[in-house]
């Protein structure tokens, strides 16, 4: 059985539960590709379900199954956000997020437990479940090579959706691999391979036809790459090639 076989049975169990015993279920952070598994399985249970990842602009999400109707009550997810500071004035050079996550790799902590990492404020913000929040805090003392202080924050932070960078590209279509290749400016061989690895996704499900177009306001996500969000044609070269406007999204 594959890996993406095992998630989906792993998946309908906790719907049929859901359904079956009328309380929530809740699975681990799930990836952008496992959450497009989910939302195309068309699952048979009657456990309506929906993706949460701690603050609205989640790229990795929890699946929460049920719904107030069917359990008579509602529930939050058990996600809680870690708060990573240095304990000096701050970090004496740029820490990324590779930094972040390889610090909480680094302490054994399974990936499927640990949300986005959102680096702000001179910190970061850990989104992961309640389950191992505690360990994180108490456990994690530095980051590439920084001392740090980590606390569990009482609430979820209320992080505003992060603004993208407005930016305008020149393309022969509005091909989804024509954008992904001018907005990071690789070949069309390139882009292309990134479709055929199943790395690009269009508003959580993944996007299985480079040729198609998307629709403005649609989130275009591609793994190691970032997102950007599709506004629409803006003009036309004396070429003939079109004049796209995106906004792009950093990294999580």
């Amino acid at each position: 059985m594959t890996d993406e076989e095992l998630l989906k049975k792993r998946l309908a169990e906790l719907a049929s539960r859901a359904a079956g015993q009328g309380r929530y279920t809740f699975s681990e952070f799930l990836t952008p590709a496992e959450q497009s598994a989910l939302l195309g399985m068309g699952l048979k249970s009657n456990a309506p379900f929906r993706l949460e990842g701690g603050y609205p602009d989640a790229e990795r999400r929890v699946a929460v199954f049920g719904s107030e109707e069917l359990c008579g009550y509602e529930a939050q997810p058990p996600i809680a956000c870690v708060h990573i500071r240095p304990r000096g004035a701050k970090f004496d050079k740029p820490v990324g997020h590779r930094d972040v996550l390889g610090a909480l790799m680094g302490l054994g902590i399974r990936r499927g437990v640990l949300g986005d990492i959102v680096l702000r404020d001179g910190g970061a913000y850990v989104f992961c479940l309640e389950a191992i929040a505690l360990f994180l805090a108490e456990t994690l003392a530095e980051v590439g090579r920084v001392p740090v202080a980590a606390e569990v924050l009482e609430a979820l932070p209320e992080l505003e959706a992060a603004e993208p960078e407005e930016i305008c590209v020149n393309v022969a279509s509005e091909r989804l691999d024509a954008l992904v290749a001018a907005v990071w400016r690789l070949s069309r061989a390139e882009s292309q391979e990134l479709f055929y690895r199943q790395k690009v996704f269009v508003n959580g499900r993944a996007a299985e036809n480079p040729s198609a177009a998307p629709q403005v306001g649609d989130i275009v996500s591609v793994r190691g790459f970032g997102r950007f969000l599709y506004r629409g044609v803006s003009g036309l070269s004396r070429k003939g090639r079109l004049f796209v406007t995106v906004g792009v999204y950093g990294k999580k």
